[in-house]
Formats: structure tokens, sequence, C-alpha cells
């Protein structure tokens, strides 16, 4: 399997257990699970479903927890378009862990990145997304003062300097074989993954000390990691603590990606609720059958059914509601309409508090731009 921030194969289910395995991850376990539950007293559902479901290194970061060394979170977003619901997930789980653990986040945008991978984007595009991207994150209700956006071109002067010391220790030949870059890939995309590492160090140094970090991320982040935890301690930093979480089917099926150039693909936050409802009417692959006399004696596959996926990675919180639906479904009692219509009116629901949130994170953006 191929699985980079810039190249993914379609993942199954019983890919990720794969992936951890080549990428060297642990497992999430019943143990670790209790350690995290001491300190914020219930799991995350992301946690009790396995959406999050491997780390590195989170038994230590929760050992220099309880030491009383306190840990920072760091997650990001390269702007190039519209935010789906995909984008939402670390950072709601993000929310969450600044919550139970009284973390600053810092969160990194780097306006660069798509520029330097994708010809068509100019850098007036991705600046426009930043701001557009920023208000998504502000709507989600993060503490202002215990969160810092980092703005690679706009916090250049801060970022730089200390990528230099990570670019450093970092090899070409490391960069070519970690994210697949040949001779004629540009120099600033070898050197974005160490613009990447710098949030996991930068507030030990304006602190003048070492602070262990935390970053949620999807699977496929992994590699700018990997990259950034071999470097630190050559440079006297602890190695960020990680946690990954699955990808978010697209709309298209269980292994298609979500992507937020292909609207058929995913649901955005702006989408207005007949946008929503013809997207997945039209788009949202079926686990059902292809009669409803079928689907009633023989149900449906809510394994393969997005609409269901959807509900167990996002839309449905409660436990026992989405074990109803899954054996409602299966059953074949509950039919692929009225799995859709219920997802719809769950997506309805929270984007109408999100897109009242974003309005509002206008006038209070500039609060979590990080000052120099």
């Amino acid at each position: 399997m191929d699985l980079t921030p810039y190249r993914a194969e379609k993942i199954k289910e019983s890919d990720y257990g794969i992936l951890a395995k080549k990428f060297g991850l642990s497992l999430l376990n019943p143990e670790i699970l209790e350690k995290i539950k001491k300190h914020t007293k219930e799991l995350h559902f992301m946690l009790r479903r396995k959406i999050f479901f491997a780390h590195r290194d989170l038994e230590w970061l929760l050992d220099e927890y309880e030491k009383g060394n306190k840990f920072f979170l760091y997650t990001g977003r390269a702007p190039s378009g519209k935010i789906h619901i995909g984008h939402l997930v670390p950072w709601i789980f993000c929310k969450w862990l600044q919550e139970k653990f009284d973390a600053e986040l810092w969160f990194q945008f780097p306006d660069e990145e798509k520029f330097l991978f994708r010809k068509e984007l100019s850098l007036n595009e991705t600046e426009k997304w930043t701001y557009e991207n920023m208000l998504d994150v502000v709507a989600l209700g993060f503490n202002p003062k215990k969160t810092h956006f980092l703005i690679n071109t706009k916090h250049a002067s801060l970022l730089y300097k200390h990528a230099c010391m990570v670019a450093k220790h970092v090899t070409f030949s490391t960069v070519r074989a970690t994210f697949g870059f040949t001779n004629d890939s540009n120099i600033g995309s070898i050197f974005y993954t160490a613009m990447q590492a710098v949030p996991c160090f930068l507030p030990s140094i304006l602190q003048k000390k070492n602070i262990p970090c935390f970053v949620p991320l999807g699977i496929d982040q992994d590699p700018h990691f990997r990259i950034a935890r071999d470097v630190l301690p050559k440079i006297g930093f602890y190695k960020p603590a990680l946690i990954h979480c699955k990808l978010v089917p697209g709309l298209k099926g269980v292994g298609t990606k979500m992507s937020a150039s292909d609207p058929t693909s995913a649901i955005y936050t702006t989408d207005t609720p007949e946008e929503v409802r013809e997207k997945i009417m039209k788009h949202a692959f079926s686990g059902g059958k292809e009669t409803i006399e079928k689907h009633r004696k023989l149900g449906g596959n809510p394994e393969i059914d997005v609409s269901y996926q959807w509900l167990y990675y996002f839309f449905e919180t409660d436990d026992r509601k989405l074990e109803e639906i899954y054996f409602s479904y299966k059953k074949g009692t509950m039919l692929t309409k009225e799995l859709k219509e219920y997802l719809i009116e769950k997506i309805n629901s929270f984007l109408k508090k999100h897109q009242r949130a974003r309005e509002k994170a206008k006038k209070i953006l500039d609060k979590f731009i990080f000052k120099e």
C-alpha cells in the first residue's frame, strides 16, 4: 500500500491494521484508553468507535502529563478550497482534548503547501482559502485564549529559522523515499516537510523549556511526522506524540476519498440544505438492495453504505441509536431512502449551527492569529 499526503490508494477498513504495521504504529488498546479515561471521565465517541485507532508514544505523553508536564496540541490545514466534513474529524477531537486537558492548541495554515504541489493554484487563491478555512476552525468553538493560528507566509520570520534547523538533518533521499518525489519535484515541495515540523517544538522555544507535543492527524499525514520524530531529538526537543484517525469515506463509496476539489464526493460546511439533500440522494453510495422487496427480505449492508458510515464517523454520537440503525438496516426494516433522510436531517442540523458560528467567527478571528 502507498499512502502519503500527496498519494493515496483506496483504503478499506481491513487496510488500517496493515498500514499500522507498515508504519510501525501502536494500536490503541483497552489499557491506554483507560489511562485517557482517568483524566477525561468519559471517552470521546471517536475513541470508543476506534475512528482514532493508532498512536505513537501516547503512553509516554500521558506519563509526562501525570508528572505535571502538560502537553500542547498541534494540528493544521493546507488551504486549497472549501472545508468538507472529513476535515472536521481531527479538529473536533482536538477541541475535546483542549477542553479535557486544558491544553493550548497551535493550528498551522501552510498556505504555501498546495501552491507548491498544485500547478493551478496561485498564492492569492491560497490566501483567500486560508481566511475561509480559518472561519470554519473558529466556528467549532476553540478557546481563543488557548488557540494560536500560524500562517506560514505571514509568520515566515518566526518559522523559517527553525525550519532550517530541521532541514539541515533531512536529506533529499529521505524525502524522495518518503513522499515519492522525483527529480522533477520543485525545491519548495522538498523543503515543505521542514516547515510542518516547526510547530512540534515552537512552543518549547518560545517558553524556553521542553514541552510535549500531541498531534491528532489523519493517517495519511504520518509520513511528515515520521521525519519530524527522527529529527527533533537531534536538535534537542521531544518527539511529538501522535494519534491517528481513519479517513472519512467519500460519497461515492467506502474506500473512496472525500476531496475538496470534487463536490460530488463531499459535503462542504457551506452547503445549503438543498445541496446537502441533492448530494446525499444522488451520490451517496448505498448498501441497500436493488428493490424494496429484496431489501425487506435480504436486508442492507451498513458496512458499505456511505450514509451509515457518515453517521458512524461523525453525525450520530449516541451509540445505542447507531446500533439500532445498524441492525434495522441490516434486517431490512429500514430502507435506504429512510437512512438517507435521517442522515440529511443530521447534517443539516449540524450545518445550520456551524454556519451561524462561522458568521460570528468573522468578528473574533483576529483573536486567534498568533501575534509575534
